[in-house]
């Protein structure tokens, strides 16, 4: 009998052993997500105006994997926030447009936190727009009722004030801390900024377990908000600036210093080599804050390149070389897919995602990922588009405008009337995606009444 004590006390220390040594090698999960970022308002693009000068951006992309031909899932914020949630297409779920996102969606639905081993240590900070918090205090979209652990975020519809904790136009707007709504006398400061500390402090709690921190700024969302010394910075500096565009450049500045205190906080805690970090933007640059999207036509709100198009590093010391680019057209909704991937899961619901793991491509393993892309606003006149290689159709209730962005990264020149035979194909592989997908959650509201 005691050999048998014995032996099950060494097999159970063995177990007990091993499931550390596992957690050990799993990785930190590190999501940052901008908002409304200008393709061409990050230095490391080659396009970028002079006014542009983003080091801890720049550090970050050279050090990582920069993909050049990266895509969001949505022309606005919220829809590419839900397809990152779920894995997949948003629409999916119904989900075409900000008001629709911003409602929120099945909150039964499993969302990336859930898909996380339980060792792991979770936290939202920043903007959610994933559902509302009008059923205070139950809070069914919140993120600690969606599977975070920690969260310091504001919900509502996309836009808080950086200096007042009470919300845009004197609406209020609270944050919340975990569940609770924070007071006057527990805010001061620039939210961009505070955001920031937000993320270092979690780190610096979590730093010894396996984490996963979403961090989803709002900056450089209106409303235009920096400190006056560094808007008065810029203005005189760059003289032609509006004054728009004078006060993003000092937020995009904020807001690259929070994501160098971010990355040097996981690197003075010696965990930035076991870190797989993901930035990107929730859209194109938004046009209304004067942003800068180079090369690429039109912004935020369309299916241009300029509305979907987002610089994205990938970096994970620990398993790829950074250092280089990647032209392979990936999308925000293989985010997900990629951490599952990385930590050896295939949940149930895996079978159901549409995004694909990065590791294949970021480890030289291929070089190919998505065969065909989908874009839908269910707007006729925002309206849709599909990529297949390097070729892209886009349509809206009056026509129909085909692409080759190999050549034609700009999108000038219409190519419909050339190569109708391209562009029937394309449409085709559209129309047949277009058919799986639910109806917009608005429609679905209509039939219901």
């Amino acid at each position: 009998m005691k050999s048998f004590s014995l032996l099950l006390n060494l097999c159970l220390f063995a177990l007990g052993a091993l499931t550390s040594a596992m957690a050990a090698d799993r990785p930190n999960i590190v999501v940052i997500l901008t908002d409304d970022q200008g393709y061409a308002d990050i230095s490391f693009n080659p396009n970028h105006p002079k006014e542009v000068n983003t080091p801890h951006m720049d550090k970050l992309a050279n050090e990582g994997v920069f993909f050049t031909q990266a895509y969001t899932s949505g022309v606005v914020c919220s829809p590419t926030r839900a397809g990152m949630m779920l894995g997949k297409y948003q629409q999916r779920v119904g989900i075409y447009t900000a008001g629709e996102g911003g409602n929120g969606f099945d909150p039964k639905l499993k969302i990336f936190p859930g898909f996380l081993p339980d060792e792991y240590t979770s936290m939202a900070i920043g903007k959610w727009h994933l559902g509302l918090d009008n059923d205070f205090p139950e809070l069914k979209w919140h993120a600690v009722n969606r599977g975070f652990d920690e969260a310091f975020k504001f919900m509502g519809r996309g836009a808080h004030d950086y200096f007042e904790l009470k919300g845009i136009n004197g609406d209020y707007s609270p944050i919340y801390r975990n569940k609770r709504r924070i007071e006057e006398d527990e805010y001061e400061g620039y939210l961009t900024t505070r955001l920031s500390e937000e993320a270092v402090a979690f780190i610096d709690r979590e730093k010894d377990n396996p984490f996963f921190l979403y961090l989803a700024y709002n900056a450089v969302h209106t409303p235009a908000q920096a400190p006056q010394k560094d808007i008065d910075f810029y203005k005189n500096k760059f003289p032609y600036l509006t004054d728009t565009r004078a006060t993003l450049m000092a937020m995009l500045y904020h807001m690259d210093e929070g994501i160098g205190s971010v990355v040097n906080k996981l690197k003075d805690e010696n965990i930035w080599d076991n870190t797989l970090l993901f930035f990107l933007t929730d859209n194109g640059g938004a046009g209304a804050m004067h942003a800068n999207n180079g090369i690429l036509r039109d912004f935020k709100q369309s299916v241009y390149e300029g509305g979907i198009r987002t610089p994205w590093i990938v970096s994970w010391p620990n398993k790829f070389k950074g250092g280089r680019s990647i032209d392979t057209p990936v999308i925000s909704f293989d985010v997900l897919p990629t951490v599952m991937d990385a930590l050896g899961e295939t949940p149930p619901e895996a079978k159901d995602f549409d995004g694909k793991s990065l590791l294949p491509l970021l480890g030289g393993k291929t070089e190919t990922h998505h065969d065909v892309l989908f874009w839908d606003t269910a707007s006729p006149k925002a309206g849709w588009a599909v990529r297949e290689g390097d070729w892209k159709l886009r349509g809206d209730a009056k026509k129909l405008e085909l692409f080759n962005l190999a050549k034609d990264p700009s999108e000038d020149n219409n190519l419909a009337k050339t190569n109708p035979k391209k562009a029937e194909s394309l449409h085709a592989l559209y129309t047949a995606w277009r058919a799986e997908m639910a109806p917009p959650v608005s429609e679905q509201k209509k039939r219901r009444k």
